[in-house]
């Protein structure tokens, strides 16, 4: 229980409390015209310059009831609470106008779009003048009764709606979260990729260029044909960050693209073996499995040292598919490839899907990453 009144009171205001509107303006200006006509018609009203007066008074709290909560509140249940103290000390009768009830409108502010603080100390002023109110009015239990479960059901209520909007920003959140690191996964495989093999063909370039001088050019073509690649995947990202409207998307790579990726990797000989039994996959499991595939080939190339091969392997198992991908490479002495982003974005994927991920030393020398997703559940 301390617990709770504790993270009652420690609750910031909501962050998305809307400005002043049109239709704040239209609520302040239709009670301040209903006020005035209440005021000038009503019949038996005691008092009655001073009670309008003091009711229009409600009409800037009704502005800032979602800026200003506890201040808003504080002066509108302040005018009723000053009206019923002249009624019980003038012994006249009831001094409201009916007008008043935006009142409630205000106790409702309080507790949508007020702190946890702001909220106590409000309620707390709120119950003393609904206790002086009923006093003067001489009100009895089924009154009483009444008038309690009514303050009760607007809390309630703004209370659901202050929680409803605090579930939709957190999912918001998850959301956007999401996005970020899918983001981050697809910019880590597929231009991290392309910068790769860039480096590896840079890299070759030099040697090529002293010992065979006539092979530059097919150099700096793979490497003109990768940076092509690499600027088309940031553009067709950045286009789909950046517009609105709907987009073509391109459909995603997957296991029948393996032997193409195979083919862009000359150096470490590179072997696609595909389970000739393979049935179509779910189109999620497709993509993470091509995703998988080229970064564990892009690790290869970089990490593996004396690699001569790299062994792709994609099987069907029951109810599920086997991604196997193994190098020739020597791990020792020296420890294996670091666990960066690219190991950590290969096990998300794995685990997004239900599946299970692993990544090495293999027990014959090199390095080793399997991938076990599920397909019947997405099937």
């Amino acid at each position: 229980m301390v617990a709770v009144l504790s993270s009652v009171w420690e609750e910031p205001r909501p962050p998305d409390a809307p400005p002043i509107g049109r239709l704040d303006q239209l609520l302040a200006g239709g009670f301040a015209v209903a006020a005035l006509v209440e005021g000038i018609v009503r019949p038996g009203l005691d008092w009655r310059p001073l009670v309008t007066v003091l009711a229009l008074v409600l009409v800037p709290a009704l502005s800032w009831r979602r800026q200003r909560p506890l201040t808003a509140a504080a002066l509108g249940w302040g005018v009723a609470g000053i009206l019923s103290a002249l009624q019980l000390t003038a012994n006249t009768g009831d001094l409201g106008l009916y007008s008043m009830a935006a009142v409630l409108v205000l106790l409702y502010s309080l507790a949508r779009w007020g702190s946890g603080r702001e909220v106590v100390a409000g309620l707390a002023f709120v119950t003393v003048v609904v206790a002086l109110g009923m006093y003067a009015a001489s009100a009895g239990w089924a009154e009483l009764f009444g008038g309690v479960v009514l303050l009760l059901l607007v809390v309630a209520l703004a209370a659901a709606f202050r929680y409803r909007a605090d579930v939709s920003r957190r999912r918001q959140r998850e959301i956007r979260n999401d996005e970020r690191l899918s983001l981050a996964r697809d910019l880590h495989d597929t231009v991290a990729h392309h910068v790769s093999a860039i480096a590896v063909q840079a890299q070759a370039g030099g040697v090529v260029a002293a010992a065979q001088p006539e092979r530059a050019a097919e150099v700096l073509a793979a490497i003109e044909i990768e940076a092509s690649r690499t600027l088309a995947e940031m553009r067709s990202m950045v286009r789909v960050l950046r517009e609105e409207d709907a987009v073509d998307f391109a459909p995603q790579p997957g296991v029948a693209d393996l032997p193409a990726l195979a083919r862009a990797h000359p150096s470490p000989t590179v072997e696609v073996v595909v389970d000739g039994s393979q049935h179509p996959l779910p189109g999620p499991v497709d993509a993470a499995i091509y995703r998988i595939a080229q970064e564990s080939l892009t690790n290869a190339v970089r990490h593996a040292r004396s690699a001569t091969s790299v062994a792709i392997d994609v099987c069907r198992e029951a109810g599920s598919v086997r991604l196997r991908v193994s190098d020739d490479g020597r791990t020792e002495p020296g420890p294996g490839p670091a666990r960066g982003f690219g190991l950590r974005g290969m096990a998300e994927r794995a685990e997004l899907l239900g599946g299970s991920f692993s990544a090495g030393p293999g027990p014959d020398g090199g390095w080793v990453v399997e991938a076990v997703l599920p397909v019947e559940a997405l099937s």
